[in-house]
């Protein structure tokens, strides 16, 4: 019986009935309405945020002569024309100057500041704007552009302190809580928008798997503004949207903020982020491998080989080891536990837990540094053998955009390559190269040019010249990535 298709009498009547009887059901405990207004926190959290300006020099084309307009042989302005494009420089480059808009927030009073690093690279100049109309240069500490983030540092006005974000556990974040988001869209200034945390541990690249998903409007000028929760407290950086069209779409992503803050500090202390390695190489733990190994399920990573001198050699690892746990964290698969090390602070002695022998062994290990690792590989490398002038260890072809390395162990495990891997590995891609338009990435692995095998940088170089030599127009490359394997044909440009 459905009670409102009862007249009102016997509707009253029915419902009374009911409620005596004990039927009507209690609101559920989990329901919650949606707060009236965020204007008070708002409020609050405005004076933290700002906005960013950058200028720099872009290059620009000048006049060039063969745009000079089709003159009549012997017509009086042919001259005039053509002494004009000279005189403005012909094919040489000029410069003009460059804007780009962003938005950060103050993390300490005494004026330092987090945005994204894609937001002020290549800036000359620096000015930050607060909600007051305040104006201030900034100095650059310094920047990540693996995790997308830099920090920079202004001077307060009157040495007075300014108001600065709190920040949140990112970890504690669910999906479905209130979030709120303050930057600067389009230039607009100070603009607030609202939504909830749509999904956790998003993938957008190779250098970070765990972005927050929000449906709170992020558009171009949000990059490097905070996103809050109802705490008022900074659970993520703005970074990221998902768009055809390239406005909001109800899909973008934010930086975590333990992650965030970890950056931050790093940045403030050393100019720098110093990522954790412990000098192993390793592969993915299949159900084959977990069977044969006596262990319940697939799961850590299974060590392929171990550096000699390094943290893990050190710290009692071994080949045939599966690492379960790294510092506190279970190690799931292949593809987090490269970012679960790098994140790990250098210098940190961290608890280890290994798969071997049929039972779990417990180590001590302490982290090195990453950077320090492949300096000392490729001094060790030299003074084993050192690499003749036409065999470069790392080797830039600008026709394709293109950085490459000869494949090491230090590349190996920052890509999550296995032993087998062999041939020319991508480590950069410059922006608009023939190599971006074909989505090459870093970790890509060059097998072959030109259908001819290819084991060092110095190869491709060659490969490449040749066919520029024959007038080719493109260059065709069979590359894997992560075992997936393709062709790809690249322009070749002049």
């Amino acid at each position: 019986m459905i009670l409102a298709d009862l007249p009102g009498y016997f509707r009253g009547a029915a419902l009374a009935a009911v409620a005596s009887l004990g039927l009507l059901a209690a609101e559920p405990v989990w329901a919650r309405q949606p707060t009236e207004s965020f204007s008070e926190l708002v409020d609050k959290l405005m004076p933290t945020v700002v906005n960013i300006t950058t200028t720099q020099n872009v290059p620009q084309q000048g006049p060039r002569l063969r745009d000079m307009p089709q003159l009549p042989p012997g017509s009086p302005f042919e001259e005039l024309f053509k002494e004009f494009f000279d005189k403005r420089g012909g094919e040489e480059q000029q410069k003009r100057r460059g804007t780009s808009l962003g938005s950060g927030f103050v993390i300490d009073g005494e004026g330092y500041i987090v945005t994204n690093n894609h937001v002020i690279q290549g800036a000359e100049d620096i000015t930050v704007i607060f909600r007051d109309d305040t104006q201030l240069k900034a100095k650059l500490i310094g920047s990540d552009s693996r995790i997308d983030l830099a920090l920079l540092k202004v001077e307060p006005p009157n040495k007075k302190p300014l108001p600065a974000v709190k920040w949140g556990d990112s970890d504690k974040s669910r999906v479905g809580d209130w979030v709120i988001a303050i930057g600067n869209p389009f230039g607009m200034g100070h603009s607030v928008t609202a939504g909830i945390i749509s999904a956790r541990g998003r993938s957008l690249n190779d250098s970070l798997d765990d972005y927050l998903q929000t449906d709170a409007a992020i558009n171009k000028g949000n990059s490097g503004g905070p996103l809050f929760n109802t705490d008022g407290e900074v659970i993520g950086v703005n970074t990221a949207i998902y768009s055809p069209s390239g406005t909001n779409a109800g899909l973008a992503f934010s930086i975590p903020s333990n992650l965030v803050k970890q950056v931050a500090d790093q940045l403030r202390e050393f100019g720098k982020v110093k990522r954790g390695w412990i000098g192993v190489s390793y592969q993915s733990v299949t159900d084959d491998i977990a069977d044969s190994f006596g262990l319940d399920r697939a799961r850590g990573v299974l060590v392929a080989n171990v550096t000699a001198d390094g943290p893990a050699s050190k710290a009692g690892l071994k080949r045939n080891d599966i690492i379960l746990s790294f510092a506190g964290q279970d190690v799931l698969d292949l593809r987090r536990f490269p970012k679960i090390v790098a994140n790990t602070r250098v210098g940190n002695t961290v608890d280890v837990v290994v798969w071997r022998g049929g039972k779990e062994v417990p180590l001590k290990l302490r982290v090195g540094e990453q950077e320090e690792a492949e300096k000392q590989n490729t001094s060790a490398q030299g003074a084993k053998k050192p690499s003749p002038p036409d065999q470069p260890v790392t080797s830039t072809i600008e026709q394709l955009g293109l950085t490459l390395q000869k494949v090491t162990d230090q590349l190996r495990e920052r890509y999550g390559l296995s032993d087998q891997v062999k041939g020319v590995i991508v480590t950069k891609v410059a922006p608009n190269s023939p190599a971006a338009e074909k989505q090459l990435q870093p970790g890509d692995v060059i097998l072959e040019v030109d259908q001819k095998p290819v084991t060092t940088p110095q190869e491709v170089t060659d490969l490449v010249t040749k066919l520029q030599q024959q007038k080719k127009r493109s260059v065709l490359l069979f590359v894997e990535r992560q075992g997936d394997p393709r062709f790809a044909a690249l322009r070749l440009q002049k």
